[in-house]
């Protein structure tokens, strides 16, 4: 099996997980943390009053009424345009995958996502002088939706296709524009790429007018993708059969050598961040409908499951001490500290848990098993949703606090989990610890009996 592994899904995976489209979404993604965790915690500490109590009084004492105008600001300024940090983000990614500077590309993506964007709103009321209100059409305003996490998907898909053709239309001589030596390099670098720029959001914009006119009758590219194709996606993805096929390919991948996350990373990131955004944006209008709120989102895995880093093995260590800490007590000192912070390569390879059948099956049972629980646990409102971003090195049981927004419920449920983990991991530290003594004692008979 382990040969069937090596020779035939291993260098699969790792082609899978090196796909340069792929790369560019978790790279980007991943870029964009100081955004995220910054808006993240500003509507953090907006909205911790529905959880702590006498919160919001204590900060209007302190800092008056408009208290929460500096995080409103900050939500706005991060949160409210993902799609367009993305898209940025992915361009240039991308472009520099192929050898291209990818300055150029990112602008041109960019302009190529806004062509795509509806001009008007079909209703805006507005409020006359003498109290009337008239309701009508208005050209120049663009919905906030085009913009943050709503269309995400959409900004990732234009952002691949625009710089793919800006890239291959770089390429060709015939496009390119030399000026004489003496011109500046920057002006020359810019006039090299302008006809491909040009072409490349020319073509974006005729198939998106053709689009518009002849296929959805009117409605602009970008909705019409969030329709037929992100919403229904974003559905599934929060389900608990996505949340579990999750768990088990990322520590099927681990099992086998290769970094699970960052394999999946392209396709479970989008999402994941996706509908965590989607939370923070509810949690920031103080929604209370727990329904509306999304389970599988942003950093469930790393607050719930990925305590102590993938396969919780924060488990592992606790039931190593348990059983024998003086035989462990290497194991245990190499791994605690990092894995108090979720990093847990030492274990992984030290012990090693890769390509080990004593190991393999509770590194990928457990995480599974606490997905399931914790999947049911929020989606029962046992446990609040989660509703901010964590830096995922954030320590166990912390993370459950602070991502379900300071809510006691999210520690709780994050301090069960790693109770679970440690009763799943006993058994099998028992009977490693068992075949240890006796391959000890049998290599002990056979010196005995050379002598």
């Amino acid at each position: 099996m382990m040969r069937f592994a090596e020779k035939y899904i291993m260098p699969a995976a790792a082609k899978f997980g090196n796909q340069r489209h792929l790369l560019a979404i978790r790279d980007a993604l991943i870029g964009m943390i100081a955004i995220t965790m910054i808006g993240a915690f500003a509507t953090l500490i907006n909205n911790l009053g529905g959880a702590i109590k006498g919160y919001d009084n204590m900060m209007e004492a302190i800092f008056g009424a408009n208290w929460k105008t500096l995080g409103g600001d900050i939500w706005w300024g991060t949160f409210a345009f993902m799609t367009v940090f993305a898209v940025v983000g992915i361009a240039h990614k991308l472009a520099r995958s192929y050898g291209d500077e990818g300055f150029e590309a990112m602008l041109v993506a960019l302009a190529s996502y806004f062509v795509l964007v509806p001009q008007s709103l079909a209703a805006v009321s507005v409020t006359l002088e003498g109290g009337e209100t008239a309701t009508g059409g208005a050209w120049g305003f663009i919905s906030w939706n085009s913009l943050n996490t709503t269309a995400l998907f959409t900004g990732i898909i234009v952002a691949i296709v625009a710089t793919e053709i800006f890239v291959r239309l770089a390429k060709v001589k015939q496009l390119v524009i030399k000026l004489p030596d003496g011109v500046p390099p920057a002006v020359s670098k810019a006039f090299a790429k302008l006809l491909p720029g040009m072409l490349t959001i020319f073509i974006v914009a005729l198939v998106g007018l053709l689009f518009r006119l002849y296929i959805s009758d009117g409605v602009f590219f970008n909705e019409w993708l969030n329709s037929v194709l992100v919403k229904p996606l974003t559905n599934a993805a929060d389900s608990l059969g996505f949340a579990v096929a999750i768990a088990f390919f990322v520590h099927f991948f681990w099992a086998l050598g290769l970094h699970g996350p960052n394999i999946l990373g392209g396709i479970t990131t989008p999402l994941l961040t996706a509908l965590g955004n989607q939370n923070i944006d509810l949690y920031a209008k103080n929604v209370t409908d727990l329904d509306k709120y999304a389970v599988l989102a942003g950093p469930f895995l790393d607050a719930f499951v990925y305590m102590g880093g993938s396969g919780t093995t924060i488990g592992l260590l606790i039931a190593m001490f348990i059983v024998n800490r003086r035989r462990n007590k290497q194991m245990i000192a190499l791994g605690t500290p990092p894995s108090l912070f979720n990093i847990n390569e030492p274990i992984i390879f030290g012990l090693p848990i890769v390509l080990n059948p004593v190991w393999l099956i509770p590194f990928i049972l457990t995480p599974i098993l606490l997905t399931i629980i914790s999947y049911l646990a929020v989606a029962s409102h046992l446990v609040y949703p989660v509703v901010s971003t964590i830096p995922w090195v954030t320590p166990p049981i912390i993370g459950g606090y602070l991502a379900t927004g300071g809510h006691v419920s999210g520690a709780v449920l994050a301090a069960v989990n790693v109770v679970i983990s440690i009763i799943v991991y006993l058994p099998f530290v028992v009977v490693a610890e068992r075949m240890e003594v006796k391959k000890a004692t049998e290599t002990s008979n056979n010196n005995t009996l050379n002598i």
